[in-house]
Protein backbone atom coordinates (compact mmCIF):
# COMPACT_ATOMS: atom_id res chain seq x y z
CA UNK A 1 0.00 0.00 0.00
CA UNK A 2 2.61 2.76 0.88
CA UNK A 3 4.62 1.17 -1.98
CA UNK A 4 2.06 2.15 -4.51
CA UNK A 5 1.62 5.49 -2.71
CA UNK A 6 5.18 6.54 -3.35
CA UNK A 7 4.33 4.90 -7.22
CA UNK A 8 1.92 7.84 -7.76
CA UNK A 9 3.75 10.56 -5.77
CA UNK A 10 6.92 9.83 -7.66
CA UNK A 11 4.94 10.19 -10.93
CA UNK A 12 3.57 13.65 -9.54
CA UNK A 13 7.06 14.48 -9.21
CA UNK A 14 8.20 14.06 -12.28
CA UNK A 15 5.79 16.18 -13.74
CA UNK A 16 5.66 18.74 -11.66
CA UNK A 17 8.50 20.50 -13.16
CA UNK A 18 8.08 20.29 -16.71
CA UNK A 19 6.11 23.08 -18.69
CA UNK A 20 2.27 22.81 -18.89
CA UNK A 21 1.14 22.25 -22.17
CA UNK A 22 -1.98 24.33 -21.94
CA UNK A 23 -2.34 27.01 -24.58
CA UNK A 24 -4.18 30.25 -22.88
CA UNK A 25 -6.61 30.50 -25.55
CA UNK A 26 -8.32 34.20 -25.45
CA UNK A 27 -4.85 35.43 -24.91
CA UNK A 28 -2.54 32.83 -27.47
CA UNK A 29 -4.33 31.64 -30.74
CA UNK A 30 -2.89 28.50 -31.59
CA UNK A 31 -1.83 28.34 -35.50
CA UNK A 32 -4.11 26.06 -37.21
CA UNK A 33 -2.69 23.60 -40.23
CA UNK A 34 -2.43 24.64 -43.67
CA UNK A 35 -5.98 22.20 -45.02
CA UNK A 36 -7.99 23.07 -41.92
CA UNK A 37 -11.81 24.44 -43.38
CA UNK A 38 -13.17 27.29 -41.06
CA UNK A 39 -15.47 30.25 -41.80
CA UNK A 40 -16.92 30.25 -44.77
CA UNK A 41 -16.11 33.84 -46.81
CA UNK A 42 -17.24 35.27 -50.40
CA UNK A 43 -14.12 36.86 -52.08
CA UNK A 44 -13.96 39.17 -54.67
CA UNK A 45 -11.43 40.58 -58.10
CA UNK A 46 -9.38 43.08 -57.90
CA UNK A 47 -11.66 45.81 -58.80
CA UNK A 48 -14.22 45.19 -55.89
CA UNK A 49 -16.14 42.86 -58.09
CA UNK A 50 -17.78 39.64 -56.59
CA UNK A 51 -16.36 36.53 -57.38
CA UNK A 52 -19.99 34.92 -57.04
CA UNK A 53 -22.01 34.34 -60.25
CA UNK A 54 -24.91 32.88 -58.38
CA UNK A 55 -25.12 29.69 -60.45
CA UNK A 56 -25.86 27.70 -57.26
CA UNK A 57 -23.69 25.14 -57.74
CA UNK A 58 -22.74 25.81 -54.08
CA UNK A 59 -25.87 24.84 -53.00
CA UNK A 60 -26.48 21.86 -55.12
CA UNK A 61 -23.41 20.30 -54.22
CA UNK A 62 -24.00 20.85 -50.10
CA UNK A 63 -24.64 17.80 -48.23
CA UNK A 64 -26.44 19.30 -45.69
CA UNK A 65 -28.27 21.62 -47.28
CA UNK A 66 -26.83 24.40 -45.73
CA UNK A 67 -26.21 27.01 -48.33
CA UNK A 68 -29.58 29.24 -49.97
CA UNK A 69 -28.47 31.17 -53.16
CA UNK A 70 -30.70 33.22 -54.68
CA UNK A 71 -29.32 34.87 -58.05
CA UNK A 72 -30.42 37.95 -59.86
CA UNK A 73 -29.90 39.46 -63.22
CA UNK A 74 -26.80 42.04 -63.83
CA UNK A 75 -27.63 45.39 -65.61
CA UNK A 76 -25.60 47.52 -67.29
CA UNK A 77 -26.25 50.46 -64.87
CA UNK A 78 -25.74 47.58 -61.81
CA UNK A 79 -22.99 45.26 -62.52
CA UNK A 80 -22.18 43.54 -59.01
CA UNK A 81 -20.05 40.72 -61.14
CA UNK A 82 -18.71 39.48 -64.19
CA UNK A 83 -21.44 37.18 -65.22
CA UNK A 84 -24.91 37.68 -66.72
CA UNK A 85 -26.31 36.81 -62.84
CA UNK A 86 -24.65 37.89 -59.18
CA UNK A 87 -26.12 36.33 -55.50
CA UNK A 88 -28.84 38.52 -54.78
CA UNK A 89 -28.88 36.75 -51.13
CA UNK A 90 -26.34 34.37 -49.95
CA UNK A 91 -26.58 32.32 -46.98
CA UNK A 92 -25.05 29.54 -45.01
CA UNK A 93 -26.91 28.16 -41.97
CA UNK A 94 -23.64 27.42 -39.72
CA UNK A 95 -25.81 25.21 -37.26
CA UNK A 96 -26.33 22.83 -40.45
CA UNK A 97 -22.90 22.81 -42.23
CA UNK A 98 -20.38 20.43 -41.67
CA UNK A 99 -17.47 21.96 -43.19
CA UNK A 100 -16.94 19.67 -45.65
CA UNK A 101 -15.45 21.62 -48.50
CA UNK A 102 -17.79 20.61 -51.25
CA UNK A 103 -19.44 24.20 -51.32
CA UNK A 104 -15.64 25.49 -52.17
CA UNK A 105 -14.97 22.49 -54.85
CA UNK A 106 -17.53 22.80 -56.56
CA UNK A 107 -17.70 26.98 -57.03
CA UNK A 108 -16.27 27.71 -60.83
CA UNK A 109 -14.93 30.74 -59.99
CA UNK A 110 -13.40 30.27 -56.32
CA UNK A 111 -15.75 32.50 -54.93
CA UNK A 112 -16.59 30.68 -52.16
CA UNK A 113 -13.53 29.66 -49.46
CA UNK A 114 -13.45 28.05 -45.99
CA UNK A 115 -10.68 30.24 -43.98
CA UNK A 116 -8.62 29.50 -41.34
CA UNK A 117 -11.02 31.10 -38.49
CA UNK A 118 -12.54 28.90 -36.01
CA UNK A 119 -14.05 31.05 -33.79
CA UNK A 120 -17.76 30.42 -34.96
CA UNK A 121 -20.15 31.34 -31.54
CA UNK A 122 -23.22 32.74 -31.57
CA UNK A 123 -25.97 32.48 -29.03
CA UNK A 124 -29.06 32.26 -30.58
CA UNK A 125 -30.01 30.15 -33.81
CA UNK A 126 -30.73 33.79 -35.73
CA UNK A 127 -27.22 34.03 -34.96
CA UNK A 128 -25.86 31.10 -37.12
CA UNK A 129 -27.12 32.32 -40.89
CA UNK A 130 -24.14 34.12 -42.00
CA UNK A 131 -25.91 36.70 -44.72
CA UNK A 132 -24.21 37.41 -47.76
CA UNK A 133 -22.89 40.66 -45.93
CA UNK A 134 -21.29 38.82 -43.17
CA UNK A 135 -19.50 36.53 -45.56
CA UNK A 136 -18.65 38.78 -48.51
CA UNK A 137 -15.02 40.11 -47.61
CA UNK A 138 -14.26 44.59 -48.10
CA UNK A 139 -13.75 45.88 -51.15
CA UNK A 140 -10.25 46.70 -50.63
CA UNK A 141 -9.65 42.93 -49.91
CA UNK A 142 -9.90 41.32 -53.41
CA UNK A 143 -7.57 39.46 -55.12
CA UNK A 144 -6.87 38.32 -58.95
CA UNK A 145 -7.47 39.88 -62.13
CA UNK A 146 -10.93 39.08 -64.26
CA UNK A 147 -11.90 36.28 -64.89
CA UNK A 148 -9.56 34.73 -67.95
CA UNK A 149 -12.62 33.72 -70.09
CA UNK A 150 -13.53 37.27 -70.04
CA UNK A 151 -10.06 38.73 -70.87
CA UNK A 152 -10.34 36.21 -74.02
CA UNK A 153 -12.98 37.34 -75.40
CA UNK A 154 -12.22 40.85 -75.40
CA UNK A 155 -9.29 39.90 -77.18
CA UNK A 156 -9.93 40.71 -80.83
CA UNK A 157 -8.55 37.75 -83.06
CA UNK A 158 -5.08 38.27 -85.03
CA UNK A 159 -6.09 38.58 -88.86
CA UNK A 160 -5.19 35.10 -90.69
CA UNK A 161 -1.81 34.20 -91.65
CA UNK A 162 -1.19 35.38 -95.68
CA UNK A 163 0.71 31.84 -97.34
CA UNK A 164 2.75 32.88 -100.71
CA UNK A 165 2.15 29.66 -102.67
Amino acid sequence: MIGQLLKGLRTTFGYIFTQPVTVQYPEVKRPVRERFRGRHELKRFADGKERCIGCSLCAAACPADAILVVPAENTPDHQVSYGERYAATYEINMLRCIFCGYCEDACPTNAIVLEHQYELSFYDRRDSIYTKEMLLVPEDQGHGDAPPILTQLERRPSPPAQIDL
